[in-house]
């Protein structure tokens, strides 16, 4: 049995000879470690991996004795997941299918390691995907008048299917803070710029009007201010007077689908924690 175990708390002495002790008492293996310690804050992270010989009937045990003997000694804030679990990713899409086909590719080749229980739309533009790729395709579509109703819509196929958390490959509408707030740092947007440059509906031909020399794309989770959600990938590419706007925008789709994909698995492998509207991503 594999656990990985997710932790934060106010620094002090002891910690990790603490927690590594628990983990032998236990019967576990560590096979992997990772701290880190924010001064300016004095709040220490650490991720770290084990294996169990306990069978899954542990699991439940395992976690209980963690919290009474270490957690609440130490205020943790903390998780533990174990290597039989398998996240549940909802996608959200729009008309823009770059995006959407690169994670249903890594999903279906089992790079991906998800479950990805349907596609939710608010255009019908791309259910065709959705079909190569035997994925239940909704198209709830959403107006002014409708967002309410459609968002309601959304939230009880979120909770049917059990979703763990949400992806916007491109999906090109506000999420309202009651989704936000039932989903907090877990949902995933993909932004067509080093954020927050270049914001608006023409990223591209804003940054080609600046003579701009690099583009790039953000991936983030999702908070109630619009586009300011704490990051967790981003990446660039070189550009000149030479290239057209059409160049800019293949070139910034391309990095768009890779950043994604990158803070999608980051997310998966439990390697992002959250803190103060920031991250703190493990290698």
């Amino acid at each position: 049995m594999k656990a990985t175990f997710l932790i934060h708390c106010p620094d002090q002495p002891g910690i990790i000879s603490t927690v590594t002790s628990f983990i032998q008492a236990n019967g576990g293996n560590i096979i992997y470690l990772d701290q880190h310690v924010d001064k300016e804050a004095g709040v220490f992270f650490m991720r770290l991996e084990s294996e169990f010989e306990n069978t899954e009937d542990a699991e439940v045990a395992l976690k209980d004795s963690f919290d009474q003997h270490i957690a609440q000694a130490y205020r943790m804030q903390w998780s533990v997941h174990f290597g039989t679990e398998k996240p549940r990713m909802a996608l959200f899409v729009s008309k823009y299918n770059h995006c959407l086909y690169d994670l249903l590719s890594r999903y279906y080749s089992g790079e991906l390691k998800v479950d990805i229980p349907f596609v939710i739309s608010n255009h019908d533009d791309l259910r065709y995907i959705g079909s190569q790729f035997n994925i239940p395709f909704y198209h709830i579509p959403v107006t002014k008048d409708s967002k309410a109703s459609a968002e309601m819509e959304q939230l009880k196929l979120l909770k049917e299917h059990s979703v763990d958390f949400i992806v916007l490959a491109r999906y090109m509408q506000i999420i309202s803070a009651k989704l936000i707030r039932e989903y907090p740092n877990k949902i995933i947007n993909i932004h067509h710029s080093f954020l927050p440059a270049f914001a608006g509906a023409k990223p591209y031909h804003a940054a080609f009007d600046r003579g701009v020399k690099i583009i790039g794309a953000t991936s983030h989770y999702v908070t109630e201010e619009l586009d300011a959600g704490p990051i967790i990938e981003q990446d660039t590419a070189r550009v000149s007077h030479v290239h057209k706007v059409n160049d800019f925008v293949e070139k910034g789709r391309d990095l768009e689908k890779i950043v994604l994909s990158r803070a999608v698995q980051l997310h998966v492998n439990r390697k992002t924690m959250v803190y103060n509207n920031k991250t703190v991503i493990f290698s």
